[in-house]
């Protein structure tokens, strides 16, 4: 059966037949809510106009809807409407923030700060500007994974243009000291920049300080395909340079049609979570500590990561198992992941929790547990209950 799903085909019928395991993975991706779904579907049929057309009532009933959503996402964050940038997504919206604000400075000497613990989408652009002569201090954390506010202070140079450290990991949950990094960027005249896709919509966040933040509908229950860069309006420090051009749409920004049923979808799901945020982050919270206490509870499993966390994750190190086995089987009843979704099933050890100083072993034996809208306090018993027998097959028991 292995064999034959290995075929594309074939594992369609194998997953119609199945029942879906426990999802615990809302920090890869989230269900669009049904309300999301409802405000859609117009825009794919009767409201199909292209929002860019200024000469019909097509274009004007489109247009109309994305700066509803606009300000619907606007509101979510503390912005104003006029800051949101829609792009594909968050990793494109890091792409402009920090490709663009490169391309500002090139041909002169500038330097970026951010740290070890960043998604992906961050390091590797890092890394790309980095080839094309930029200077990037990648900040270390502690084995909780904070970083250390002195430290950062220390590597400010006179000629560092951005501060770019993520609001919320997406791996252990751990929450940046966002107010004060923003303080210390005003002070000293330093663009900053925030990856907030994983707080945005779990916690209240507010764009104070902050010149950049990238967030994602898909993290909070719209469709995904679309994100959005907020860029500080009536700010001193320059804003970043196009990196998509053809049309000038988005105020510049970022050129191309607009993909008004995601952009309405986006916009609902803001709407949506700024009303439950407190009462579902208060409800999460109370299934993740179910869910942590039984976990620590089989013997040789540790958390990783410290207190100050989003309410909904937690990331567990299981000792003594081979970290791929482990997570294969607890997947057969408990959709999870070692870290983040762009990484898989991955032999590699996590690059977070190899920063926070866990050794190979046990950061391959690692699990990321995610809770949701749809998660129920039976969901967390039975998957605990499966991942303690999972865990006693694979120690012999």
């Amino acid at each position: 059966m292995i064999e034959i799903c290995n075929s594309f085909p074939y594992k369609i019928a194998y997953f119609a037949l199945m029942n879906y395991p426990i999802y615990l993975d809302y920090n890869a991706t989230t269900p669009c809510a049904p309300e999301v779904i409802e405000a859609m579907i117009p825009w794919f049929g009767e409201h199909f106009g292209n929002a860019a057309s200024k000469s019909h009532g097509y274009g004007w009933v489109a247009e109309n809807a994305v700066e509803t959503a606009r300000e619907q996402i606007a509101n979510l964050i503390g912005a104003q409407a006029k800051e949101i940038i829609f792009t594909s997504g968050a990793t494109e919206a890091i792409n402009l923030a920090i490709k663009g604000t490169f391309d500002l400075y090139k041909g002169a000497k500038h330097h970026y700060i951010t740290c070890q613990t960043e998604h992906k989408a961050v390091l590797d652009t890092m890394k790309a500007i980095e080839v094309n002569g930029a200077e990037v201090t990648y900040l270390p954390v502690d084995k909780h994974g904070n970083i250390d506010l002195e430290l950062l202070k220390s590597n400010i140079l006179p000629h560092t243009k951005m501060i770019c450290l993520m609001w919320a990991n997406n791996e252990t949950g751990v929450i940046h000291p966002i107010s004060e990094i923003a303080e210390l960027a005003e002070e000293n005249d330093i663009i900053f920049f925030t990856d907030a896709v994983q707080a945005a919509g779990k916690i209240p966040i507010s764009v104070k300080g902050i010149h950049l933040m990238a967030i994602s509908a898909h993290k909070l229950y719209g469709p995904k395909g679309i994100g959005a860069l907020y860029i500080r309006h009536n700010h001193s420090l320059p804003k970043p340079m196009s990196q998509i051009h053809g049309g000038g749409h988005e105020k510049g920004f970022r050129s191309g049609t607009l993909n008004v049923p995601a952009i309405v979808g986006f916009g609902k799901a803001a709407e949506i979570r700024l009303s439950v945020m407190k009462e579902e982050s208060n409800r999460l919270e109370k299934l993740r500590d179910i869910l942590e206490n039984k976990l620590l509870q089989i013997p040789n499993t540790s958390l990783n990561g410290g207190q100050n966390k989003l309410t909904h994750v937690s990331n567990i190190a299981f000792g003594g198992v081979e970290g791929e086995d482990l997570l294969r089987k607890v997947c057969q009843k408990v959709a999870v992941s070692s870290g983040s979704a762009c990484t898989s099933i991955s032999p590699k050890p996590s690059h977070v929790l190899q920063a926070m100083g866990l050794d190979s072993d046990l950061g391959r034996a690692s699990i990321r547990f995610s809770l949701g809208r749809n998660t129920t306090e039976h969901d967390v018993l039975n998957a605990a209950e499966w991942v303690g027998k999972v865990m006693g097959e694979l120690r012999g028991k």
